[in-house]
């Protein structure tokens, strides 16, 4: 499958797929999760060095660290590819910041990558709202 990296929206295949990738972390499914990768997907974190391949090892990985159950993501698109933008809470309870956006590599109905950048200055370049209201969610 190719992709029209001019496109500004994601294709229906790959926006049904970031759904499912919404709902899984949304739950933190990690086993959810893992089932949409494909077997050598990869995650990488900038601005961290943190670099893995493979859904054991992201599926162990996303299972030692926080559960994001209480964060919030809102499906947004990068030069025609999925992704999505992370809003967390500091503490529990407290109102949701933007954290991360999620770009997700694609092929074959499996997601190949996952580039999540712990930028918040990104949120602006997608028009999103830097203090959400809660029914926004």
């Amino acid at each position: 499958m190719t992709r029209d990296s001019a496109a500004a929206e994601p294709a229906e295949a790959d926006r049904e797929l970031l759904a499912r990738y919404i709902e899984a972390f949304e739950r933190f499914d990690v086993d959810a999760l893992v089932a949409l990768l494909h077997e050598d997907a990869t995650l990488d974190m900038p601005p961290f060095a943190l670099w893995m391949r493979g859904r054991d090892e992201i599926g162990r990985w996303m299972r030692a660290n926080d559960d994001c159950s209480h964060d919030r993501f809102v499906p947004v698109a990068a030069n025609g590819q999925p992704a999505v933008a992370v809003y967390k809470p500091k503490t529990e309870g407290a109102e949701l910041e933007p954290f991360a956006i999620h770009l997700l590599d694609t092929t074959g109905g499996r997601i190949t990558a996952i580039h999540a950048f712990l930028d918040p200055s990104l949120f602006e370049l997608f028009g999103l709202e830097i203090n959400p209201a809660a029914e926004l969610f």
